[in-house]
């Protein structure tokens, strides 16, 4: 039986959008408030969604609760309340975007996460703005 399985979890963040190979004009052309140079937060909400096959031995497709880990040692734990621009690595020469910040969390989760395993990743920026990375 193949079934997907979801976890969500919530960090909160600030970023600021902006390219430096661009004019401080431009910038703020392409980005307007989200480049304040001092900054703006979010409320993020992730769902994290797994697919496979469910095990015939334990019946789970995975261990929730080792999802509920794994999201919270890679993601929550990395994430919340950072300044992704300054404190991330990841971020310091990428845009911290939604869709940047989406895919960097399916890397990390990717990367511990069994191949036998589907990954997808949504990513709420706000209720009403998201973005998914299927893998």
């Amino acid at each position: 039986m193949r079934i997907s399985a979801f976890r969500k979890a919530h960090f909160n963040a600030a970023h600021r959008l902006h390219n430096n190979n661009w004019t401080a004009e431009k910038n703020q052309q392409v980005f307007g408030l989200c480049n304040n140079p001092n900054y703006h937060g979010h409320n993020y909400e992730l769902e994290v969604k797994v697919t496979g096959e469910v095990d015939a031995e334990t019946g789970y497709l995975i261990d929730l609760k080792f999802l509920k880990d794994l999201i919270f040692e890679e993601v929550e734990s990395r994430f919340d309340h950072k300044n992704l621009n300054l404190d991330m690595e990841e971020f310091r020469h990428l845009n911290p975007t939604a869709e940047n910040i989406c895919y960097v969390i399916w890397q990390r989760l990717r990367q511990r996460l069994d191949e036998k395993f589907e990954l997808a990743v949504r990513l709420y920026e706000t209720p009403r703005n998201f973005v998914e990375y299927p893998g």
